[in-house]
């Protein structure tokens, strides 16, 4: 639905700010307009862009499978799963949860066994522990691979070198694990589409040389996540990348390998709206501040941890000019905005909007300073 101003006003009145507003129309949407783009490929959302019961359930509903790197995430997700008729209900596990953290506690391991879980790993160390821990797990090799120009890489934390690859394959199966196939993170939100055709291009080339070698079991590819959301005119459509991603697929990999991806902030970044209001005003230096209460240790959080801007909307009109908004914590640091374009005529109480805030926000939100986190709103029709 439309967040109208008298819906958003209504919203403030009955529930106070800060207020971030969940549309799960949205939601559902994005994971429509992935799966029609990218047939091949079964979605597992990445619970952690956004760790919410209500979003898992919407998910779950859907269709979608689920992406998690911790034991919470498994459990919020399992609670969807372990509805289903115990007959189907292990079988299912794979097809609606990978754990997808290459570095895996061995607590973590030995509660994951008794789930024959799908897991993945990138070093002689982890093969090790999840012998020792969960000898029923499924493995998946993360594989390292060019991060070009994606906002937040991660190829300097995880995944193996293509030239180590088969040998830690190899290695895993000596051990008497199963490797089910590979995979890769091109990192996140990635504009660079040719992150994904060179990543592809180094699975396909790992499962070669497998084969080469003797390994035949393999029959999964799994090509992570990084899929941009459109925060502003600069991010290509998805189309366009599903297109790349689908032509290398379809050259490289034959019908029978079973394709997964991990999309996340694709999913819920456009879903949600942040709605605060302005608790002070000030001018500093000749430039006009406002304070509102939420921030960078809050809501905002992504600015600090996901390196992303966000941006504002008032719900009144008047002469604009150039505003730094920020947040109501007494630390220097929070910081929202340098640079907003805002009426300068709001007053305290005045209501500010900030759109495209799902992903990777809130769930960074601490109470630093005593100040509350959002109170999420679900608009689930």
């Amino acid at each position: 639905m439309k967040l109208n101003k008298k819906f958003i006003l209504d919203a403030v009145e009955e529930h106070g700010t800060p207020l971030l507003i969940v549309d799960h129309d949205i939601i559902r949407q994005n994971y429509a307009a992935f799966r029609k783009h990218l047939p091949r490929i079964q979605a597992y959302y990445a619970v952690k862009a956004f760790t919410n019961e209500e979003i898992v359930k919407t998910l779950f509903n859907a269709g979608c499978s689920f992406d998690v790197a911790s034991m919470p995430e498994f459990n919020m997700v399992y609670e969807c799963v372990k509805y289903m008729p115990p007959q189907r209900r292990q079988d299912w596990i794979w097809d609606k949860i990978i754990y997808a953290h290459p570095i895996k506690s061995e607590s973590t391991l030995r509660e994951l066994d008794k789930y024959k879980p799908l897991v993945t790993y990138d070093n002689r160390e982890e093969i090790r522990k999840i012998r020792k821990n969960a000898p029923n797990a499924g493995l998946a090799l993360r594989l390292k691979v060019p991060n070009t120009g994606a906002m937040v890489e991660l190829s300097s934390k995880f995944g193996a070198s293509p030239g180590e690859a088969v040998d830690l394959i190899l290695a895993a199966d000596k051990a008497g694990l199963t490797v089910e196939g590979i995979s890769f993170h091109v990192g996140s939100q990635t504009t660079n589409f040719q992150n994904y055709v060179q990543a592809i291009n180094l699975a396909a080339n790992v499962f070669q040389e497998a084969r080469s070698r003797g390994y035949r079991k393999m029959n999964l590819l799994d090509i992570g996540g990084g899929f941009p959301a459109p925060y502003d005119k600069s991010v290509r459509p998805f189309r366009e990348l599903a297109r790349t991603i689908n032509s290398e697929l379809n050259r490289l990999f034959p019908k029978d390998i079973q394709i997964l991806a991990e999309p996340g902030r694709f999913i819920v970044a456009t879903a949600a709206t942040e709605v605060s209001q302005i608790i002070g005003k000030a001018v500093r230096d000749g430039k006009l501040c406002y304070y509102i209460n939420d921030g960078v240790y809050h809501t905002f959080s992504g600015i600090i941890f996901d390196h992303c801007s966000y941006h504002f909307e008032s719900l009144k009109g008047g002469k604009k000019e150039l505003c730094t908004v920020f947040g109501p914590t007494c630390d220097a640091l929070d910081v929202v905005s340098m640079s907003e374009m805002l009426p300068s005529r709001l007053k305290i109480g005045d209501v500010l909007t900030s759109r495209n805030i799902g992903a990777y926000s809130i769930v960074s939100s601490t109470s630093f300073n005593g100040f509350p986190s959002a109170k999420i709103l679900h608009i689930n029709n």
